[in-house]
């Protein structure tokens, strides 16, 4: 039985196709699920550790339901999807004598998902965000390998998205994916009459399903543009919890954060929302009381609008790039909780109509599409990120990265990018090379804890971030050198290449003595 996850910031939705009507449906898991959300399938992306050593842990809704969300506990995550792959300022508690990570965090509630199914479950798809860095795509194609799945593959959210949203009529699509963690634009070019070999199949393993003499042909989904930020729900939640203790000083708590967040949801259907509680053991009554007016100055004051404006102009550029412009496109999809926010949609009026936007569909849609690859529909993706190695930047004093994979590389690489690289100091045993993964070269994004909350913030630091992706002495070495390296000759020609599993893979030929050092060599698994 064919199973998509689409893994929120905030809310989890399970899909599977309907083995009678050959349809997606949306899995009902009551005992973990919500129950009275718009989307009753939705599970909240909630765990709580109740013995680290035995890995006994509680998620979903029954976190909820017993009351575990309440008080400030180190046993209760929350939002932890966004500490995966990230290097954290602050620190995780160590629980029963053992260290907890967010991997560990995020591996333990994916793993309570798989037996609550109930079922065999022979092909996975699993969504990411389009802003993730390989280092989450990694862990989470690690953590589905631990099952017992024959066959999974990884698409990108918005992606995902654009299949779901029941737009097959129309040609260009973007998705504006506003979830509880993460933001993301995708322009997919949807060819679903297209009779085109397979192209990009983003399988993760398993063979493909449209090979050379298949008398079925894929249909064609081509992402042509996309832009992502660490920007999501959980931030605006904060954002009004730190007007609250500027203005009337609220305590910062996992508490008040929840209260925060259900003042904004309900901003979303009406003009002013109230959440007033007392707490018991702290004898301190809140009363969190705001209006959508107040609420759109608080995303002003936090630019939240200038980084909105920021995505969807390199989105809009991207498709001008590849010859769609903004009228091109046939329809707008907002998926994600967040982008049932009123400002929000207002915002997206600012550069298209109001009859384009589609917003009826934002929990069930990335989950819903990502099962379409499931029936006869193929991917044509390009890479996000830039890949580069790193060197000495003798006027700045410091390292700094040259690119060599750019962004918006599509993949499997016709041609290799080439390098030629020579000894620095005489009788040199060998040529190291730092390869790494580069992010936006104008800003990062920062994690950090703020007591109990888990905080990211965009900060222009005016260089790469980057995240290294062979960072030991015996990945560095790419060439052992005999007879030994002298200066001012080039010496080894390294070929850099994505195939179509986007694995990035090396070539080193020693100029010298014409052998081949490495061939084929995977440096990382980029999904």
């Amino acid at each position: 039985m064919p199973i998509a996850i689409d893994f929120g910031t905030s809310n989890t939705v399970i899909t599977r196709i309907n083995s009678t009507t050959n349809e997606p449906e949306i899995v009902k898991l009551p005992a973990i699920a919500q129950r009275n959300s718009q989307i009753p399938a939705v599970i909240p992306s909630l765990l709580y550790v109740q013995d680290a050593k035995t890995e006994d842990v509680i998620i979903g809704q029954t976190v909820r339901d017993k009351g575990l969300d309440v008080n400030n506990d180190d046993r209760y995550f929350r939002n932890f999807k966004r500490g995966i792959g990230t290097d954290i300022q602050g620190f995780l508690p160590s629980l029963d004598e053992e260290q907890i990570s967010f991997e560990q965090i995020g591996e333990w509630f994916l793993s309570q998902i798989i037996p609550e199914l109930g079922e065999v479950t022979e092909s996975l798809i699993v969504t990411v965000p389009v802003d993730s860095f390989e280092s989450y795509r990694y862990w989470l194609n690690g953590v589905c390998q631990k099952w017992d799945i024959s066959q999974v593959r990884i698409i990108d959210e918005p992606t995902a998205a654009a299949l779901g949203y029941g737009t097959e009529q129309d040609k260009y699509i973007l998705v504006v994916d506003f979830g509880g963690g993460t933001l993301d634009f995708s322009l997919v070019e949807l060819d679903l009459g297209a009779s085109k070999q397979a192209q990009g199949f983003i399988l993760k393993w398993g063979e493909n399903l449209f090979g050379e003499n298949s008398a079925q042909k894929p249909k064609l989904a081509k992402v042509m543009g996309k832009a992502g930020a660490n920007l999501g729900g959980c931030d605006l939640d904060n954002w009004i919890l730190d007007y609250f203790h500027t203005q009337q000083g609220v305590a910062k708590s996992s508490l008040t954060t929840g209260l925060a967040e259900r003042v904004k949801i309900k901003l979303s259907s009406q003009e002013e929302a109230q959440e007033v509680f007392f707490d018991d053991i702290n004898l301190d009554t809140y009363n969190l009381k705001l209006d959508r007016d107040t609420f759109e100055q608080i995303l002003t004051d936090n630019k939240f609008f200038s980084q909105l404006d920021s995505l969807m102009s390199s989105v809009l550029q991207q498709g001008q790039a590849n010859g769609i412009n903004k009228n091109n496109i046939d329809a707008v999809l907002l998926v994600g909780g967040s982008g049932q926010i009123p400002a929000v949609q207002s915002w997206l009026t600012n550069y298209f109509p109001e009859k384009k936007i589609k917003k009826d569909r934002p929990f069930d849609a990335i989950a819903v599409g990502a099962l379409k690859l499931e029936q006869g529909l193929e991917i044509k993706d390009f890479l996000y990120h830039s890949y580069g190695i790193r060197f000495w930047n003798r006027r700045e004093n410091r390292h700094d990265w040259h690119t060599i994979i750019p962004p918006g590389q599509g993949y499997p690489m016709s041609q290799p990018r080439e390098l030629i690289l020579g000894a620095s100091i005489n009788n040199q045993p060998s040529i190291e090379l730092v390869i790494g993964e580069l992010g936006d070269e104008n800003s990062s994004t920062e994690v950090y804890f703020d007591g109990d909350r888990l905080i990211t913030r965009s900060i222009d630091r005016g260089t790469n971030k980057v995240q290294v992706l062979n960072d030991s002495d015996r990945g560095k070495t790419i060439a052992n050198l005999n007879p030994l390296g002298m200066p001012g000759n080039d010496r080894v020609k390294v070929l850099f290449r994505v195939d179509g599993d986007r694995v990035l893979k090396i070539t080193v030929e020693d100029l010298l003595t014409n052998e081949t050092l490495l061939e084929n060599a995977i440096v990382a698994e980029l999904s």
